[in-house]
């Protein structure tokens, strides 16, 4: 099979002040006189990953032996990550694929060429390395002005203008036609005996439209009513965010009883963004906030509440609870037993009948089939640390019975008008310190923890399954009869 040049082209997206993918491929064209090149390009992708549909074609075809050279206008249209285009490059060595950056002048064909590149790449990473901590700079800047930091209004708002604590306009959140839906929601979800999911029927059966879907489900629900935006934030708000261990950036005064709260804080890809606070900062809004802060409270200790009961039972049908997502819809899969086996099922489908995948897999069978793909991970990595059961850790234990604490002395301050700040105040950072000192002793008696030569994931207890396959596994896409494994490593 004769090998063919190809030229790439990347824009991610379409500026003034940058090359368009037609200009790259003219110029490239050029560079490559009478050589025919074969068009690999993709509109609107960042050149922070390799995840391009274009890109990964070009690679496929790399791997297969057909090409002979790249040419692209400039390097960091191909990458801009020197770990990736690190192991790009290997892959270009071993197939003989040269590569030539026309603008900047060098090709790998020569050893000044491959040093340039090297060296080139270096910078690029840095440069986006800065862009991003400069937007990340602005974000907390701006936040804590009290100006909303951009992006799609929650539910019941829409982006305005406001005055913020510098005395000048800034973006702002401004109470539109579907904020009365939103006290609604805190009010009825509030009252005793409702649920998530029997308000989201509720509001699905009465013909109301949930957020950027036709349904209301528990996933929209609770990320609506965990929002510190619709709260008119006083002083036992700032208490409350103080006692989940949150930096409350704004003064005290600033928590007048009107104003909303943002939430901002970096979160793994799989965290919840309001249910796990650590690290975070709390800013008062300069927007109005539309929720009571009583209310508002009462629905954050219901959540938690319903939190830690719901997950004393959660997943003891499968070591796969959480990971199992309908790979049509993307909704939870449930586990369902008859008299013979048990088998999956889609909520979307069974709940809120937005779904139509019939899913005919047996958790037996898949169960089967993902503890011998973790067997095979393990077996590359013959020293792991035991697993400790969660029922023997008493570090665990003892640090949820300090969050009990904390939430019992919350529950005391927001219902007694003789119980002073101060105190409480004291109480939490007393508690605090418990907690700090509970951890580091936690983390020196890992350190203790004998490795065995081998880690049998057959021979684990049912929690320690689920706790190893949370570490390997993203989720599994599961279909009408099959499924998928999307790895987290």
């Amino acid at each position: 099979m004769s090998r063919r040049d190809a030229v790439y082209a990347r824009q991610s997206v379409e500026k003034k002040d940058s090359l368009s993918l037609s200009g790259q491929l003219d110029l490239c064209r050029r560079a490559a006189g009478e050589r025919e090149l074969a068009v690999y390009q993709d509109a609107g992708y960042s050149g922070k990953n390799t995840d391009r549909p274009a890109f990964q074609k070009l690679m496929r075809d790399v791997q297969a032996g057909q090409i002979a050279a790249i040419y692209v206008y400039r390097l960091d249209r191909f990458s801009r990550s020197v770990a990736d285009f690190g192991q790009l490059w290997q892959v270009l060595q071993a197939h003989q694929v040269e590569f030539v950056s026309v603008s900047e002048n060098f090709d790998t064909s020569t050893p000044m060429g491959r040093a340039m590149l090297h060296i080139i790449m270096v910078f690029a990473q840095l440069e986006r390395e800065t862009i991003a901590q400069r937007v990340r700079d602005n974000y907390y800047r701006r936040a804590a002005l009290g100006a909303w930091p951009g992006g799609p209004a929650p539910f019941g708002f829409s982006n305005g203008r406001a005055v913020g604590r510098d005395g000048r306009l800034a973006p702002a959140l401004v109470p539109d036609e579907n904020a009365a839906l939103v006290r609604r929601i805190f009010a009825e979800y509030a009252a005793e005996g409702m649920s998530l999911s029997g308000l989201a029927k509720k509001l699905t059966g009465e013909g109301i439209p949930a957020p950027r879907r036709a349904v209301w489900d528990s996933v929209t629900l609770s990320r609506l009513l965990h929002n510190p935006a619709y709260v008119m934030a006083d002083e036992q708000v700032r208490l409350h965010y103080l006692g989940q261990g949150v930096e409350v950036t704004s003064p005290p005064e600033a928590f007048d009883g009107v104003h909303g709260v943002l939430l901002v804080g970096k979160r793994e890809a799989n965290a919840r963004k309001y249910t796990k606070t650590e690290n975070h900062r709390a800013s008062v809004l300069n927007s109005v906030g539309i929720v009571p802060s009583p209310l508002f409270l009462a629905v954050q200790a219901k959540l938690a509440h319903n939190r830690q009961v719901g997950n004393s039972g959660k997943g003891k049908h499968t070591w796969l609870s959480g990971l199992l997502k309908c790979a049509k819809c993307g909704y939870s899969l449930s586990v369902v037993a008859d008299k013979s086996y048990r088998y999956l099922v889609c909520s979307g489908r069974y709940n809120m009948n937005r779904c139509d995948a019939a899913i005919h897999v047996k958790l037996a069978e898949l169960e089967a089939v993902v503890q011998t793909e973790i067997e095979k991970l393990l077996a590359q990595c013959p020293r792991e640390p035991v697993v400790p059961k969660p029922e023997e850790d008493s570090y665990t234990q003892r640090l949820l019975e300090l969050d009990r604490r904390a939430e019992r002395l919350m529950d005391a301050f927001a219902e007694s008008e003789d119980l002073p700040a101060s105190y409480l105040q004291k109480a939490l950072g007393k508690i605090e310190k418990e907690r700090e000192a509970l951890r580091q002793a936690q983390r020196r008696e890992a350190g203790r923890v004998p490795l065995p030569e081998k880690l049998v994931f057959s021979e684990l207890s049912f929690e320690e399954k689920k706790t190893v396959a949370a570490q390997f596994i993203r989720r599994i896409e599961v279909a009408e009869d099959s499924a998928e494994i999307i790895w987290a490593v």
